[in-house]
């Protein structure tokens, strides 16, 4: 259906294929004459802006000449060289403030080239052929790294140590690999099973185990990991859901959004979620926006999403919150909410009116209440510490130095953990491969 979902304009329950249908992929690829459009369009800049614009340095000149030219397979090794999760990021990156922002002919009255588009067209071509693996490893080394989480840094840079020709054990805590491409981006954004797709992709270098339900701290030791391996790659992620410290947040009815953006990418049968007919949201991120355009397009009534500053300082996108508009959502700014009322399940959320007063975000005392029989709470995440005795943190996250070092030798982290730009999976996967080779320069000193 892409942006514009099916609703319904009577009242009633949207059917089994109408939610099917809002489900279905939210930028379809493009057609052959549409990649060719696009890819003529692209003016092959030298120090082009839309690469320096890329966490992960992908050379996008290079890889649209090579589409004009019809050389597919080159344009995703091209790609999948510099980001072995090309195809998620070309579905789920925003790209309108990366790459495409940067493009020049935005200068001008033209839109940019659809450089995620391109890529996607190029990378979904390679890997529909199932054909051998684009990357050799190199020859073994005897040296093996464990790594912990199987999300995008991890999985990035275990490639890349495969690559190297070491041996790479991934430990991750949950049942399925993928991170939040797999359990936390709304399922438009990543139809079709695809996510597990580019896993299985990845792991086709081969040299790459993973174990699962093996959590940090509960399963594991770093202490006994940095004895049994030559080094230890820390990919856990930001685990540990913020909570609002409001009366009322233990309500049924009151869930964390990326649970329920699990719930959603995890079910069998998506039609089967109900996900309330007053659904409140509370935050501004795209996560967020994720979760309040998913219970729109499950066929909520009204979804509302309250955010506590204006939209200026959102951290949603511009173009997720238009996607936000589009499916119905009701936006409300300045406004916080102080408490969630009901008798045993939510029914209302009361907000207060919020300003700025001296760049300092302070409560106006009017307050208004918004009828809700579920709340969606995004507020971010916090670093999880089990586990982590002995490394140094700094700002709530792993402190690392410009090798992705932790205070631990050969212990190093990547990806959410640390503070090291955007959490998107295109930093992440930048995280993973610096880390590999921040993991092969130390193992070389060791040797030294």
């Amino acid at each position: 259906m892409g942006e514009h979902p099916i609703t319904s304009l009577t009242g009633d329950a949207l059917s089994a294929h109408d939610i099917a249908a809002n489900f279905a992929d939210l930028h379809p690829p493009l057609n052959g004459e549409q990649v060719s459009v696009q890819a003529s369009r692209c003016l092959f800049c030298y120090d082009a802006p839309c690469v320096t614009a890329c966490p992960t340095a992908i050379d996008i000149p290079k890889f649209i000449r090579q589409i004009a030219t019809r050389n597919i397979t080159g344009a995703a090794r091209t790609i999948l060289s510099a980001n072995i999760m090309g195809g998620t990021c070309a579905r789920a990156c925003p790209t309108e403030i990366l790459c495409e922002q940067k493009c020049v002919l935005n200068s001008g009255e033209d839109e940019p080239v659809q450089i995620g588009h391109l890529q996607r067209h190029a990378v979904d071509a390679l890997m529909a052929r199932n054909g051998p693996h684009p990357f050799a490893r190199a020859a073994q080394t005897g040296k093996s790294i464990a790594i912990i989480g199987a999300g995008p840094a991890g999985l990035a840079c275990a490639h890349d140590l495969a690559m190297r020709g070491h041996a790479v054990t991934i430990f991750e805590a949950r049942p399925k690999p993928g991170g939040l491409n797999e359990y936390g981006l709304a399922a438009y954004k990543m139809a079709g099973g695809f996510a597990a797709r580019e896993v299985d992709f990845i792991l086709g270098i081969g040299g790459i185990n993973i174990e699962y339900g093996k959590a940090l701290g509960r399963d594991l030791a770093l202490d006994d990991l940095r004895s049994r391996f030559d080094a230890v790659f820390l990919g856990v992620g930001l685990g540990q859901p913020r909570r609002l410290g409001i009366a009322g947040e233990d309500l049924e009815g009151v869930e964390n959004a990326l649970g329920f953006i699990e719930r959603i990418r995890q079910a069998p049968d998506v039609t089967a979620i109900d996900p309330g007919q007053m659904a409140v949201v509370i935050g501004g991120g795209n996560t967020a926006i994720d979760a309040a355009v998913q219970a729109k397009r499950l066929g909520a009534a009204s979804v509302t999403l309250a955010y506590r500053r204006g939209p200026e300082q959102m951290g949603a996108t511009g173009w997720e919150q238009d996607l936000a508009a589009t499916n119905g959502v009701t936006m409300v700014h300045w406004a916080s909410p102080v408490a969630f009322a009901g008798d045993g399940k939510v029914h209302e959320v009361h907000l207060e009116r919020t300003h700025l007063v001296d760049g300092a975000l302070k409560g106006t005392g009017a307050q208004f209440t918004l009828p809700a029989d579920r709340v969606y709470v995004a507020i971010g995440q916090h670093l999880a510490d089990e586990g982590l005795d002995g490394l140094t943190m700094a700002h709530g996250k792993i402190a690392v130095d410009e090798n992705n070092q932790t205070s631990l030798p050969g212990v190093i982290a990547g990806g959410d953990c640390i503070r090291s730009g955007e959490d998107l999976t295109v930093q992440a996967v930048a995280d993973g491969k610096a880390a590999a080779a921040g993991i092969a320069a130390f193992m070389e000193a060791q040797n030294g």
